[in-house]
C-alpha cells in the first residue's frame, strides 16, 4: 500500500470522526416528537345472517345514528308475527258470561221482586189483624213465606258470586299469559333492531372489511371509523421534562413541510400518564431507551393535512 493511500484513509476517518462528534454534541430543537393517533372505533355486525344491502366506503365521512346498512331478519319477523299472533289468540280464549248466569241473575232479580211484593202484603195484613179483618194465621202464613225468600235469594247471591268467580279466573289466568308473550314480542323486536348497521360516531371510515351479500356473524368487524377532525400526538417527555408541563397547557407542534421547512399547530396537552414506562424501542440510542419516560397526548385540531400515524414533533414553549 502507498504512502497516499494511508495518508488518504487517515484523511477520511478523521473527517468521519468530526461528523460524527458534530451530530452527537448537535442539540435538538424540539422537545419531544411522536406519532398522531386517533381513537378509533370498530363497528361490528350485532346480528347473524346476510348483509342484505351496505353503503360504507373508505374514507367516506358519516355521521352518528346514521343507518349504513341492513342483515337480513326475515326469521326474525316471523317469530314475532307468531308471538304476536298468539297474543290476539288469547281473547278468543276468554270466556263472556254465560247463559247459566244471566239465569241465576233474572231469577234473582225475580225473588227480589217477590220479597217486596210479600214485604207489602205483611204490612196491609198487619193492618187488618189490628182491625180484626183477617186472622193471626194470615200474617204467620206471610212472614213464613218472607222467610223462605230471604233465604232462596241468599242462595240465589251465593251462587252468582260462585259462578261470575269461577269465570273471572277463567279469564285472568288466560290474559296472564299476555304479558309475557308481549314480553318474548318485544324480544324479536329488539333483535330485529340489531339488524339495522347504525354508525356510532361522527368520523371518517378508516378501513372497510365487509361487502353486501357476505355473511355476518355476532362481533364480526364491519369497519373502522374515527373522528380525524382532532388528532392527538403521543409523544415521550422524560422525567426532567415533567415539571415543564400540565394539562391544558399550550404547546407547539410542528410537522415537516418540505426537506427544510416546518407546518406549525397550536396544540393543547389534554393527557399526562400518571406512570413511567421504558422509552419505546423507536427510540434510537440505546441509552435513550434504557431510560423511563411519561407518555404526553396531545390535541391538535386537523386541517386535513395530519394523517394517522404521521411524526410530529412538540414545543412546549410556543
Amino acid at each position: 500500500m502507498s504512502i497516499k493511500s494511508i495518508q488518504m484513509k487517515k484523511y477520511i476517518v478523521c473527517i468521519s470522526a468530526a461528523l460524527l462528534l458534530s451530530a452527537c454534541t448537535q442539540k435538538m430543537d424540539y422537545d419531544a416528537s411522536g406519532n398522531f393517533e386517533a381513537d378509533e372505533v370498530i363497528v361490528s355486525a350485532q346480528q347473524n345472517g346476510v348483509l342484505l344491502s351496505y353503503h360504507v366506503k373508505e374514507g367516506e365521512a358519516l355521521k352518528t345514528g346514521e343507518n349504513v346498512g341492513q342483515i337480513d331478519v326475515s326469521l326474525l319477523k316471523l317469530q314475532k308475527q307468531q308471538a304476536e299472533a298468539s297474543i290476539e289468540a288469547l281473547s278468543e280464549k276468554t270466556v263472556a258470561p254465560s247463559d247459566q248466569i244471566e239465569l241465576v241473575r233474572r231469577q234473582l232479580e225475580v225473588q227480589k221482586a217477590q220479597l217486596a211484593q210479600q214485604l207489602r202484603e205483611r204490612t196491609r195484613t198487619q193492618n187488618l189483624v189490628k182491625a180484626d179483618a183477617a186472622t193471626r194465621k194470615q200474617l204467620d202464613d206471610i212472614n213464613a213465606g218472607i222467610d223462605q225468600l230471604k233465604k232462596q235469594i241468599a242462595v240465589t247471591e251465593q251462587q252468582l258470586k260462585l259462578n261470575t268467580y269461577n269465570t273471572d279466573v277463567q279469564n285472568r289466568n288466560i290474559l296472564s299469559e299476555k304479558a309475557p308473550m308481549e314480553k318474548v314480542a318485544a324480544q324479536f323486536q329488539e333483535q330485529m333492531n340489531k339488524g339495522q348497521i347504525i354508525n356510532p360516531i361522527n368520523g371518517t371510515v378508516l378501513t372497510n372489511f365487509a361487502l353486501q351479500g357476505e355473511m355476518q356473524t355476532i362481533g364480526k368487524p364491519l369497519y373502522k371509523i374515527a373522528d380525524i377532525s382532532t388528532l392527538n400526538l403521543k409523544a415521550y417527555i422524560t422525567g426532567a421534562q415533567l415539571p415543564q408541563v400540565k394539562l391544558g397547557q399550550k404547546v407547539k407542534v410542528r410537522i415537516d413541510n418540505g426537506k427544510e421547512s416546518y407546518k406549525d399547530y397550536s396544540g393543547t396537552i389534554n393527557w399526562i400518564s400518571s406512570k413511567s414506562e421504558f422509552t419505546p424501542k423507536t427510540i434510537q440510542t440505546k441509552d435513550e431507551r434504557a431510560n423511563l419516560v411519561y407518555a404526553i397526548k396531545i390535541g391538535v385540531k386537523n386541517d386535513g393535512f395530519l394523517k394517522i400515524g404521521m411524526y410530529g414533533e412538540v414545543i412546549f414553549k410556543p
